[in-house]
């Protein structure tokens, strides 16, 4: 019964884990459903009965249901804070399938094999944050253009620091640029 009275209560910004999808936050709730977006895979709506979800913190506690034009606005503002995030990125042919084989030094441990579609995933999700967080700086009130241009700089760097990966990236327009790289633009 308390497993009952959670799924009807948990609101806006209640964090949940699901075993295929990963953390998220509730944006919005519906009848049978809850509208989630997950950190991984995007907005997602879930079955409140869903054995697979779990609420790990119930915020905003209701018994409303969320309407359409809430979830629209909602969905409206996640869309514009991520807006780049859209776009495929395709993973180079002659990786296609592949995997990642990280061997230890130490024979007597076990290797770990990872696809490579996985693993780029993660890089390209590491840049789309970069993307956003220097949006948020360039947009931020508050910091000086001092403060602005010192922290674009270490984004810079960072990206740097990433361009070993760029050998994954079918096409050269995505790949990570680091100082070097954006001075010969």
């Amino acid at each position: 019964m308390d497993e009952l009275i959670q799924e009807l209560t948990a609101g806006k910004g209640s964090r949940v884990q699901h075993a295929r999808y990963g953390p998220g936050v509730i944006i919005g709730v519906k009848y049978a459903q809850y509208v989630v977006t997950f950190m991984d895979q995007g907005i997602l709506e879930i079955d409140k009965t869903d054995p697979l979800f779990e609420i790990l913190h119930a915020e905003n506690k209701t018994i409303e249901v969320e309407t359409v034009s809430a979830v629209e606005t909602s969905l409206l503002k996640i869309l514009r804070l991520w807006g780049d995030m859209s776009e495929v990125v395709p993973l180079g042919d002659r990786w296609e399938g592949g995997n990642m084989l990280l061997q230890p030094k130490d024979p007597g441990l076990k290797p770990k094999e990872i696809p490579i579609e996985v693993f780029f995933h993660k890089i390209v999700m590491v840049r789309d944050r970069l993307r956003v967080l220097e949006q948020q700086i360039n947009s931020h009130k508050l910091l000086s253009d001092e403060d602005k241009i010192n922290m674009q700089q270490y984004i810079t760097r960072i990206y740097g620091s990433l361009t070993t990966f760029n050998v994954l990236f079918k096409q050269k327009e995505h790949w990570f640029t680091g100082e070097k790289g954006a001075r010969e633009d």
